[in-house]
């Protein structure tokens, strides 16, 4: 029996075991479903092309975690690279973001964003959904062009369904004049938003890194071990294998809604009727290994219009050429769905690809590889109940000892860097109240 049981070995379950061994702490076992470690943060080789679990992009500005990479893997096996990313509407493209670059759109739609902007309604809800939060902060303008129907792609969902709490580093602000000035010339000197510069591994794709953490624990991760049940009250795991543990805390980066359908509780708070209304959609993720050089010299495009049925396009081979072969480009695209549209995936994902050969130039012929991957858990739906309700499910998990953390355990959009740094502050807590036991049960041995 381990003090510690985490279950999970992507990012955030990686990063709390590196952190306990960082502070000398090994009496914790990591349990991994799969046969190799990483999460979503993992990488095919197929036909010697590199195609990773849909985009992964390092987002670096905190200096421990710029620190953790050059110490982890060194950052001198990174590409640091200055975004090249574009909305594609109206037959044209215009740079990201969208608010800021209007210029070479129809002089209506220029026109329609600019007074919108100037003629925006104030925010009267202390608690806006997003349609009402976008058009407070953009006008109707550019939220009906950019912002409603590339959202409803991609979250699959109505936005007025959907809180604006999410939308933080995402959303970058705008002005009047950059607005004005946006429509009128090329893109603004100094690009904006979280994600304007970035790394990306120079070999091996996303896993590169992720394989590296991995390397460097002592302990052996536990791989092939699917979780089947975990009795909160005895504090025990049981495993699909027939083979289990117990734990005194248990740290569990499972995706939320199905942790709380195996939990077994010790009194009835109903959280397995609260997993079916936390909600999730799913992506296809199709990806592309092409014989055709430089097919496009941009990172990635976004697709606003209905029209087209993936709401983005990445280009692998412009964030490291070695992820395909020589004379080769490749890319993949993105079309977001719930269960309940998944019958329709057959004839978009079809649609998809045909308009993709079409905008960027290249055959069936010129296809060489194809590989299509779903991934079931992908943008947590940020609705009115998720925020009445979240906080409330993870204090009573901690009630039972229970730490549901990262992206989909903690039911949230995080980045890799947050990933790894909420791993790091889980892993010193637990650090903390391990040694307040320790002392407290000798002060109980010492009185007897």
């Amino acid at each position: 029996m381990a003090q510690i049981v985490i279950l999970g070995s992507g990012l955030t379950g990686l990063s709390v075991a590196y952190h306990l061994e960082k502070n000398n702490f090994y009496d914790y076992v990591l349990y991994e479903k799969e046969d190799t470690p990483g999460g979503l943060c993992r990488s095919i080789q197929q036909d010697g092309f590199i195609f990773d679990y849909t985009g992964h992009l390092l987002h670096v500005n905190d200096e421990y975690f710029r620190t953790f990479l050059e110490d982890i893997i060194g950052l001198h096996h990174f590409n640091a690279i200055h975004r090249r990313s574009f909305i594609y509407s109206h037959d044209t493209y215009t740079p990201y973001p969208y608010q800021m670059n209007l210029h070479g759109l129809p002089h209506e739609v220029i026109a329609e964003c600019i007074e919108g902007f100037v003629t925006k309604p104030l925010l009267q809800k202390k608690y806006p959904s997003f349609l009402e939060w976008t058009t407070a902060h953009f006008g109707t303008g550019i939220t009906k062009h950019f912002f409603k129907p590339y959202q409803e792609k991609i979250f699959a969902c109505d936005l007025n369904d959907i809180t604006a709490s999410w939308t933080g580093r995402f959303v970058p602000s705008t002005t009047l004049r950059d607005i004005i000035s946006g429509s009128l010339s090329g893109p603004l000197p100094t690009p904006v938003g979280y994600n304007a510069q970035f790394f990306y591994p120079k070999e091996g794709g996303i896993f590169r890194w992720v394989h590296a953490l991995s390397q460097r624990l002592r302990n052996k991760i536990k791989t092939n071990s699917c979780v089947e049940s975990v009795d909160s009250k005895n504090k025990i795991i049981t495993f699909t294998n027939g083979d289990f543990d117990t734990y005194t805390t248990l740290v569990s980066t499972i995706p939320l809604d199905n942790f709380l359908q195996i939990l077994k509780e010790p009194s009835s708070s109903h959280l397995y009727t609260a997993s079916k209304k936390l909600r999730c959609n799913s992506v296809l993720n199709f990806n592309l290994g092409i014989n055709k050089l430089n097919l496009s010299d941009k990172h990635w495009i976004y697709f606003p219009e209905k029209k087209f049925p993936h709401y983005r396009l990445g280009f692998y081979h412009n964030l490291s050429p070695a992820m395909v072969p020589e004379g080769c480009s490749s890319l993949y695209g993105e079309i977001a769905y719930f269960p309940e549209q998944e019958k329709f995936l057959s004839q978009k994902i079809t649609q998809a690809l045909q308009m993709t050969q079409k905008l960027l130039n290249f055959s069936q012929h010129d296809i060489i590889t194809q590989k299509i991957i779903h991934i079931k858990h992908a943008y947590v739906t940020y609705d009115f109940w998720r925020e009445r309700s979240l906080e409330k499910l993870h204090k009573k998990l901690h009630s039972y000892s229970l730490h549901s953390i990262g992206r989909y355990g903690g039911w949230k959009y995080s980045s890799m860097q947050e990933s790894v740094l909420e791993g790091k502050i889980v892993a010193e807590e637990l650090i903390k109240q391990c040694n307040v036991s320790m002392v407290y049960q000798k002060k109980e041995e010492h009185i007897v």
